[in-house]
């Protein structure tokens, strides 16, 4: 479990997508974040729910609210997490991940 210094509770100088991305019926929505430097990011919720997504890069999971527990590819065992915490997940890879209460996330890609 990996526990991250505290983060910024909002990020500035960004362009918001408006459309949200809307996946598993409405289970997970986000948002697209562009940042000057050309990094994205999506910020979302997903509400409760044993879900699996795919990756194509790698991903950073920030867990800003909620908790949640995940499997990566390959592995048995699950993981929990919650608010103050992140896991990696690889590119090109799939993680189940069952979501116990509401969980808030920042998405950091590449």
């Amino acid at each position: 479990m990996t526990q991250i210094a505290p983060q910024a509770t909002q990020f500035d100088n960004v362009s918001v997508i408006k459309r949200a991305n809307t996946y598993f019926d409405g289970k997970c929505v986000s948002h697209t974040v562009l940042f000057p430097d050309g990094t994205r990011k999506t910020l979302g919720v997903i509400f409760p729910a044993t879900l699996q997504f795919g990756t194509d890069a790698p991903e950073i999971m920030e867990v800003t609210g909620g908790r949640c527990r995940i499997r990566l590819a390959g592995q048995t065992e699950w993981q929990e997490y919650a608010a103050g915490q992140e896991f990696s997940v690889p590119g090109n890879s799939k993680f189940d991940i069952e979501v116990v209460e509401t969980l808030d996330y920042v998405c950091h890609y590449g």
